[in-house]
């Protein structure tokens, strides 16, 4: 990891909708823009984690749910070159020319059998070609792209722009002390483009708190009523905001949100309680910027160690650890504190399993901020677990070690396990 300046560039990119299907999306765009006859049939191969994360979330501009509309506007609105905001400005006759091609039973979609977590395939035909388009490792690498099996170089992506991010393991060296010398040092106008974010994601959880979206986890946090338990303290305020804007994003609102590592739900759990508790406690633009240059730096640092998608909820842990810090730093903690934030969180949000993309996001969203909150007071009076305490090491950079271990040891099956529950619902895909 050469630079972190370089890694919050590639790892904090803007998306319109829920990543999983928006990259199906992406993909089949890129096989169709090959063929210039009408389509006939897409085959989609897709990991399990991608039919996970795609399966119950709305899509933007669409009203409907799940990977089918996401795969058949993919194949429709041609403009792959926006990839993770390929479904922005979504007009009528597009939706309507996607719903058709579903109605002709266009589309199929296969469970593929492979050990990459993020793995989208997607064979466009029409009557006389076939073009292939493979995205695999993170949302927009394009791994293989092939006009009748004759290999194609493929355009430029974001993520290919050579910058190093978390996927790259080889040059990976991140820990918490690099992170906390680099946000104090690096200079105020390289990060205030971390601003930009902090508007995106503030708005969607302003339209979160007005609309109707989803659970209404957050509106109704917010709302005054003899059936609110929650009161209008800073807290409560916060978690409000950070899920509303959940709400709004999984129920398929049009907005753009800022991602983090791969992810907009990480994106906004990492992002929304600095930037709400910030406001309240009148910080400055500046100040903002390296709690947020924290936050999500912490929240990719996690993330490496999880997976770029993961039987954990990575919007959760690493979302939920992310903010801690970010909150901590905010509150004029030190080093010392932010590390004792990250055991508490960790101590408190390591089982949180992913069961897929949808409303309920939104909950563990508002479940992983409190935690966030409550382990950033405990730090900030020096209280930290100890080596006694579950998968809790002495040295910081240990016990986030755990957490690959956790993945890879003690929860090899558990995706399979959620996403077997998931398809026996039926009707699903």
């Amino acid at each position: 990891m050469s630079s972190l300046l370089e890694i919050l560039h590639k790892e904090v990119v803007p998306a319109e909708g829920c990543t999983e299907p928006i990259a199906v999306a992406y993909a089949v765009s890129l096989a169709a823009e090959l063929l210039k006859e009408e389509i006939t049939f897409i085959k989609l191969q897709l990991s399990g984690n991608i039919i996970k994360n795609a399966m119950g979330v709305g899509i933007p501009g669409t009203g409907q749910t799940g990977l089918p509309i996401a795969a058949a506007l993919g194949a429709v609105v041609g403009r792959s070159h926006k990839e993770l905001e390929i479904l922005s400005n979504l007009t009528p006759a597009e939706l309507k020319q996607a719903n058709e091609l579903l109605d002709r039973g266009l589309l199929e979609v296969e469970l593929k059998d492979t050990p990459e977590k993020l793995y989208i395939e997607a064979r466009v035909y029409s009557p006389n070609h076939t073009a292939t388009a493979i995205i695999a490792g993170e949302h927009t690498h394009i791994d293989f792209l092939a006009l009748d099996g004759e290999k194609i170089t493929p355009p430029k992506s974001k993520a290919d722009c050579g910058k190093p991010g978390l996927s790259d393991s080889g040059a990976y060296a991140g820990s918490v002390d690099r992170i906390f010398e680099f946000i104090d040092a690096v200079p105020f106008q390289d990060i205030s483009f971390l601003l930009e974010g902090a508007r995106m994601n503030k708005a969607i959880s302003e339209e979160g708190l007005r609309g109707n979206y989803g659970l209404q986890v957050g509106k109704k946090m917010s709302q005054k009523s003899a059936v609110n338990l929650f009161g209008n303290d800073i807290a409560s305020r916060i978690i409000a905001a950070t899920a509303a804007a959940s709400d709004a994003r999984m129920d398929g609102s049009a907005m753009p949100v800022m991602t983090t590592a791969g992810s907009g739900n990480q994106g906004i759990a990492c992002t929304l309680p600095v930037i709400a508790l910030a406001e309240l406690l009148g910080k400055d633009k500046e100040m903002l910027a390296r709690a947020l240059a924290l936050s999500n730096l912490v929240t990719v640092h996690i993330k490496h160690y999880i997976g770029r998608l993961s039987p954990l909820c990575g919007s959760g842990i690493a979302g939920g650890v992310g903010a801690n810090s970010g909150i901590i730093y905010l509150m004029g903690g030190s080093l010392a504190q932010i590390k004792h934030g990250i055991q508490n969180t960790i101590a408190s949000l390591s089982g949180m399993i992913c069961d897929g993309a949808k409303s309920t996001c939104a909950l563990k969203i508002s479940t992983s901020t409190n935690a966030a909150i409550q382990a950033a007071t405990l730090a900030m009076n020096d209280i930290a677990p100890t080596t006694k305490d579950g998968v809790i090491f002495e040295e910081v950079e240990d016990t986030i070690r755990n957490m690959e271990r956790l993945v890879q040891e003690g929860l090899a099956d558990t995706d399979t396990a959620i996403l077997n529950i998931m398809l026996s619902k039926g009707g699903v895909m």
